[in-house]
């Protein structure tokens, strides 16, 4: 048997894996593996400008393909870069293989030029890592990494590579099957657990489904909207599983939580069974733990054995896939016979505090997503993290053919144009919509070349309000208007002069639309609400380059409801 080189079993497994699409950052380390797969024709590489931006552009693919995601860059810096990204993959349970060069065995421990322990670094923000200590391990191991990462509760795993590994001859053969002690993901439902859940479900007066990002992780989408139409059940979401059911089903209240629809809030406080599926409960939703669905039982239904009665104390605990239970369950249910005036009691509810902005002359957040609404029949929407994707997980409307990519649990800044480069190379058919605010966007603006060199057809709609937008309303609503460290515009001559009479805020930088240009891509300003359309217009006319939307937006649209820090449920600001 001929033996190969780590590097060369590497890319045959990759092949193996079905790994169509790596998005890499080369250097020392790594290099013989980049002269490997420059030889091989099955895997394309995906240059990025940094390797956050990597990362996050392999978790987005993996988001939208429903297949694993790959990155590979080098030792320390190369390895550190990736922190944040795996941190994002790890809270919102996206599928991922990092692949980290490392300096040779010999050298580790011995500070090293370029050496950092990756492994020990990311411990407590991955699914699993190792560094492969022997050339013999290394199929077995990059076996087990594709295998975990994708079963289970899904997460990222990091391999680290030292260089000497990898040049070394071994076993050309790639593994075809995994027995990994210790680790056995749940293969099934506890039917006695799930028929008890349905006696509840039954019995209840005041029933409510509470869909989370597992729903949407498993593909449950279908299974879960046809359970809630045979028993009649209204739904709530949190942010990470809107979509679960779609927006504009009638059984559909709203997003629950911090920036949650009023009625969907006071479902929760009134209901008496919170039947829940696929979400951690945490402190965004559930405002002050200890009075949350006060008069609820609560079902829980999670992959993740750890999440279920973590935050929240639940009276029947279901570890089971979202997909697989709610197909189970619709062997079970039949129509609940609901507390007469409890589904009117919502629709009051809605009325009462419709989910909408107040009407202004100016542009507005809601004024842009409803035109992505109506112009936009089938996209994938990609955000940053701010106000924008706040307006967005309430206003934008989404089924099986418009979904919605974002960092939920960790809540990324500059996540959204790379997440928009992976999900369009993923899905290149598709339209794919980058929404970011005037900071997040600066964040990874870098990647201009990337989609410009890729010539991805990308739609990159920023919100500018010339601040830092959500911490800004924090300031506003609660630190007397003290905008500390929150405006874009200002420059040294601005300091003790803000807010001053007289005072001239100096331009804003950079001009978004000139430096859209200066990389080869396409830029547009839109001041009024009557620009928006023809903005989309110009927009889809751009095959092969990416378009840049910047919208001028008022400072002073802030994001309605809201839950008071340290509030209920029912403490909730209005102002819509």
């Amino acid at each position: 048997m001929r033996k190969i080189t780590g590097n060369k079993l590497l890319v045959k497994a990759l092949r193996e894996e079905g790994v169509d699409i790596l998005f890499g950052y080369p250097g020392a380390c790594t290099i013989d593996i980049s002269d490997e797969l420059y030889k091989q024709d099955y895997t394309r590489v995906i240059l990025p400008r940094h390797e956050q931006a990597a990362v996050h552009a392999a978790d987005a693919y993996a988001r939208s393909t429903g297949k694993v995601g790959v990155c590979l860059v080098t030792s320390g810096p190369g390895a550190t870069n990736l922190v944040t990204g795996i941190a994002t993959a790890n809270y919102d349970s996206v599928p991922l293989v990092c692949f980290t060069g490392q300096v040779a065995r010999n050298l580790i421990g011995n500070d090293a030029f370029q050496e950092v322990d990756i492994i020990g670094i990311t411990r407590s923000i991955c699914k699993y890592g190792v560094t492969v200590r022997n050339r013999e391990d290394l199929g077995r191991i990059i076996k087990e990494a594709f295998y975990i990462a994708r079963t289970g509760k899904p997460g990222p795993v990091i391999i680290d590579l030292p260089k000497d590994v990898m040049g070394e001859l071994g076993n050309p053969e790639y593994p075809e099957s995994v027995n990994i002690r210790g680790y056995k993901p749940n293969a099934g439902v506890h039917i006695g657990q799930l028929k008890r859940a349905v006696k509840m479900l039954h019995k209840a007066k005041r029933p409510l489904f509470l869909a989370g990002g597992g729903v949407n992780i498993a593909h449950a989408n279908e299974a879960f909207t046809k359970l809630a139409e045979t028993t009649g059940i209204p739904v709530i979401t949190t942010i990470m599983g809107r979509g679960a059911i779609p927006t504009k089903h009638p059984l559909f209240i709203g997003n629950l939580g911090m920036h949650g629809m009023y009625a969907a809030n006071m479902a929760v406080s009134e209901c008496d069974l919170l039947f829940s599926i696929g979400t951690r409960f945490n402190d965004r939703i559930t405002g002050r733990i200890h009075e949350f669905a006060p008069k609820a039982q609560i079902v829980h239904i999670d992959i993740d054995t750890a999440s279920i009665s973590r935050n929240v104390h639940v009276d029947v605990p279901i570890v089971a896939d979202a997909k697989e239970a709610s197909e189970k369950m619709l062997e079970y249910v039949t129509k609940v016979e609901m507390e007469e005036g409890w589904l009117e009691q919502i629709e009051a509810w809605k009325e009462e505090h419709p989910l909408k902005m107040k009407q202004k002359q100016v542009l507005t957040p809601q004024k842009i997503i409803e035109a992505i609404n109506e112009n936009f029949e089938k996209a994938i929407v990609v955000t940053d993290v701010g106000q924008h994707q706040m307006f967005m997980t309430q206003y934008l409307e989404m089924d099986e053919n418009k979904k919605l990519l974002t960092s939920g649990g960790l809540g990324t800044m500059g996540y959204g144009f790379p997440g928009a480069i992976g999900a369009q190379i993923g899905n290149p058919d598709v339209p794919v919509i980058a929404i970011s605010g005037d900071g997040g966007m600066q964040m990874n603006i870098q990647e201009f070349a990337t989609a410009v060199g890729q010539e991805l057809p990308l739609i990159l709609c920023v919100f500018n309000n010339n601040y830092l937008g959500m911490v800004r309303q924090w300031q506003k609503l609660f630190y007397g208007k003290r905008y500390s460290m929150t405006c874009l515009r200002a420059r040294k001559e601005c300091e003790g002069k803000c807010g001053e009479a007289g005072h001239v805020c100096p331009p804003y930088t950079p001009d978004f639309v000139k430096l859209a240009e200066s990389y080869g891509a396409k830029g547009i300003r839109v001041f009024k609400e009557e620009e928006i359309q023809s903005a989309f217009d110009e927009a889809r006319k751009n095959t092969n380059v990416p378009t840049l939307i910047e919208f001028i937006i008022d400072p002073e649209d802030l994001v309605y409801p809201m839950i008071q820090p340290g509030g209920t449920l029912e403490d909730m600001l209005m102002d819509c």
